[in-house]
């Protein structure tokens, strides 16, 4: 329960200008599925340690898990 509520605060922190119910559902489907969301991260950071920028390495690592996304949106 403290760990859902440190989580939804420090996105809600992270995703400062997104609309209202925007950012509700980003953190609606971060909590249905963190794992995922874990996974992506890591896959960024793989990503971008190899020498991709930052905004490269995610739109590849997004389309990877494309499915999954629509799946929880």
């Amino acid at each position: 329960m403290i760990k859902d509520f440190l989580m939804k605060k420090m996105l809600d922190k992270q995703l400062k200008g997104v609309p209202e119910d925007q950012k509700e559902k980003i953190i609606t489907a971060i909590s249905k599925n963190p794992q995922l969301f874990q996974k992506i991260g890591k896959e960024v950071q793989e990503e971008m340690k190899a020498g991709k920028d930052q905004m490269q390495s995610t739109m590849s690592v997004m389309h990877k898990y494309q499915s999954e996304l629509k799946d929880l949106l």
